[in-house]
């Protein structure tokens, strides 16, 4: 029964996450069209290095959400642990498309750095204002779910949303100075564009990192580690654990356990201890999709008896 009701949770924990993917796709992609019609009117190439940025992050958000149906496909012949990686692998090309445009539009701005302009019309700057403030809501809400849901893409993606909330910032604050400071620092307009390329090539590169760390099986985080191997030391008969190597996977995790037991005990009662620390380690992590355990005879010795 536990083990359909921990179903049930995790079901849940995908339909969580998929909202919160679909509501950053959603807001992007409204915020990337308005500033880039708006920098392309305006004459603001950082509003448009913001909508490049913005219509990034809806492409992202388009991937995780394709990677989280994907991920929830049952195991098959081909992929008997599933296919709960799709979400790194389309964080890692993501990450890499974003970086990539960024620089295109810093080589842009760099040549046009120079360049003498029109000054951008005052209605820019509302655009921006507004972008720092829907932003940072997106930021703090999708924080939260990441959170709960302990989805890096999530995660990573509302500290993308408060990198965006920055970049606005800058942006508001070049507009600023460009509108009330005249032709003379219309060059602004172009620095503002160059920070918000820094800020999404760092972002980026640190969405890259964290998806191809997941890719190359890294442990999980160390608290959650912890809270795993005081759990399975709480099972009765388990002295001691001795490994415990905890993978992530999208949303979920994968344990591979050595657990220490009395060497006098029957391979019988050794595989009943087993799958109690088992049981006991899925039902009380909803995210824990499956956990190997190996048992070590107590008091362990790491000498082989000679052939």
């Amino acid at each position: 029964m536990f083990r359909r009701d921990e179903k049930k949770l995790m079901r849940s924990v995908y339909q969580e996450a998929t909202r919160a993917a679909a509501l950053g796709l959603f807001a992007n992609l409204v915020l990337g069209i308005v500033k880039l019609v708006g920098g392309l009117t305006g004459q603001s190439f950082a509003l448009v290095s913001d909508a490049v940025n913005s219509l990034g992050d809806a492409v992202t958000s388009l991937a995780v959400l394709f990677a989280l149906r994907v991920a929830q496909q049952p195991p098959d012949d081909e992929h008997p642990y599933g296919h709960t990686r799709a979400e790194a692998i389309a964080g890692s090309n993501i990450a890499l498309l974003v970086i990539v445009s960024a620089l295109l539009v810093g080589w842009g701005a760099v040549q046009r750095i120079t360049v003498p302009h029109e000054l951008p019309p005052v209605w820019t700057l509302w655009i921006a204002a507004g972008n720092v403030l829907i932003k940072e809501w997106l930021y703090r809400y999708k924080r939260a779910v990441g959170r709960r849901t302990k989805s890096s893409a999530l995660m990573a993606n509302a500290w993308d949303h408060r990198s965006d909330a920055f970049c606005s910032l800058a942006v508001l604050i070049g507009l600023g100075i460009v509108r009330w400071g005249g032709p003379g620092w219309i060059g602004a307009d172009e620095v503002a564009a160059l920070v918000v390329v820094v800020v999404i090539v760092w972002s980026g590169a640190k969405l890259f990192r964290s998806s191809s760390s997941e890719l190359l099986d890294s442990q999980a985080d160390e608290q959650f580690v912890r809270e795993i191997r005081q759990a399975a030391e709480s099972v009765p008969e388990v002295r001691a654990v001795e490994t415990l190597w905890v993978r992530k996977s999208g949303l979920e995790y994968f344990a591979d356990i050595h657990i220490e037991v009395d060497a006098q005990l029957t391979v019988a009662d050794g595989h009943r201890i087993g799958h109690a620390v088992k049981d006991r380690l899925v039902a009380q992590f909803t995210n824990l999709r499956d956990v190997l355990v190996h048992l070590e005879p107590y008091p362990h010795s790491h000498e082989h008896p000679a052939s």
